[in-house]
C-alpha cells in the first residue's frame, strides 16, 4: 500500500490555521485534513479507541478496529502509535495480532517502530512505596490496585465517594519522595509514577525520528492524563482531539470512543480506496 506523504514544517502552520477553534464544522475539517494524509496519529486507548470497562481486564477491542488501524499504519508508512497508561505487553495482547509503535505507562515505555525494541525510560517504583500503596486496599474496600512496575494505579470506580480520602492517603505516602514521584489523577483512578515521564514526552520521542518526523501530529485522548500529549502536539504544530468532553488544550471534540472508531474506519476505507486506485 502506498504511504501517505509527510507534511514538512512549513505546512504545519497552515494545518492549524485551517482548523479555527470553536467552529461547528471543526470535526469535518479535522476529517478532511486527515484524509489528505501527511499526519502522524497518536491514540490513547481506554476511553478513546475502546470503551471503558468496570475492570481493566474487561475491555473489548473490536476486530474491525484492529484491521482499520493496521490499514492506517501501512498507509502512513508506520506513523500510527498507541500512547497509553497501560503496559506495552498488555497493549500488544489487546491488539494482537497487530503490532504498532507504542508508548506504555504514561511514557515510561516507548517503541518507536512496530518492529523495534521496547525502551524503558523509568525505573520501577520503590518497593516500600509499592507496598504502602497496595496496603490501602485494607482501608478502602473495593479499591483495585494495578501494579505496572514503573507505576501503580489505584482504581476507585467501585467506591467513588472515597476519592477525597483516598487522594489524601496516597499523597501522604508519596510526599516524602515528591522530588522523584508524582500522583497522576485520571477517570476514577490515581496513578503514582516517576516525574519526568508523560505522554507528551513520548510524543516528542516519536516525532524526533522516522516515520513520524516531518508529519503533522494529531493526538486523540479522553482524560486529563492526555493533556501532556495535547500540549506536545500543539507545540509541534499539530492538533489535539478530545473525546467525550472538552479538555484543556483541545482543538476538536468527538463524542465518544465509538465516534473515534468510526473515524478510523472511514480513514481506513479512504486509504484502501486510494491504494486500489493507484494499482489500477
Amino acid at each position: 500500500m502506498a504511504s501517505l506523504p509527510p507534511l514538512m514544517p512549513a505546512h504545519r502552520d497552515a494545518t492549524r490555521a485551517a482548523l479555527p477553534l470553536g467552529q461547528d464544522d471543526e470535526r469535518a475539517q479535522l476529517e478532511s485534513l486527515l484524509t489528505e494524509g501527511g499526519s502522524a496519529l497518536f491514540f490513547d486507548v481506554d476511553g478513546t479507541l475502546i470503551d471503558i470497562a468496570s475492570h481493566p481486564d474487561g475491555v473489548d477491542v473490536p476486530s474491525h478496529l484492529i484491521e482499520d488501524l493496521s490499514i492506517l499504519h501501512d498507509a502512513s508508512g508506520g506513523a500510527v502509535a498507541l500512547v497509553s497508561g497501560r503496559e506495552a505487553q498488555v497493549l500488544d495482547r489487546l491488539f494482537a495480532p497487530l503490532r504498532l509503535p507504542l508508548s506504555g505507562i504514561h511514557g515510561a515505555e516507548v517503541r518507536t517502530t512496530a518492529s523495534g525494541d521496547l525502551t524503558a525510560t523509568a525505573e520501577p517504583l520503590p518497593d516500600d512505596v509499592r507496598a504502602a500503596l497496595a496496603a490501602l486496599t485494607r482501608r478502602f474496600e473495593g479499591l483495585l490496585v494495578e501494579d505496572k512496575g514503573a507505576s501503580l494505579a489505584l482504581h476507585y470506580r467501585a467506591i467513588p465517594a472515597a476519592a477525597p480520602e483516598l487522594e489524601e492517603a496516597i499523597g501522604a505516602i508519596v510526599a516524602p519522595r515528591s522530588r522523584t514521584l508524582t500522583v497522576l489523577p485520571g477517570r476514577m483512578v490515581f496513578e503514582v509514577k516517576a516525574r519526568g515521564h508523560d505522554k507528551g514526552a513520548a510524543v516528542r520521542a516519536f516525532m524526533a525520528q522516522a516515520p513520524f518526523a516531518g508529519r503533522v501530529p494529531i493526538f486523540f485522548g479522553d482524560d486529563v492524563t492526555d493533556e501532556a500529549g495535547f500540549a506536545a502536539v500543539r507545540e509541534l504544530g499539530g492538533i489535539a482531539v478530545s473525546i467525550g468532553r472538552r479538555l484543556a488544550g483541545a482543538d476538536v471534540t468527538l463524542e465518544d470512543a465509538q465516534a473515534v472508531r468510526a473515524l478510523v474506519g472511514r480513514l481506513a476505507a479512504t486509504a484502501q480506496g486510494a491504494s486500489a486506485q493507484g494499482r489500477g
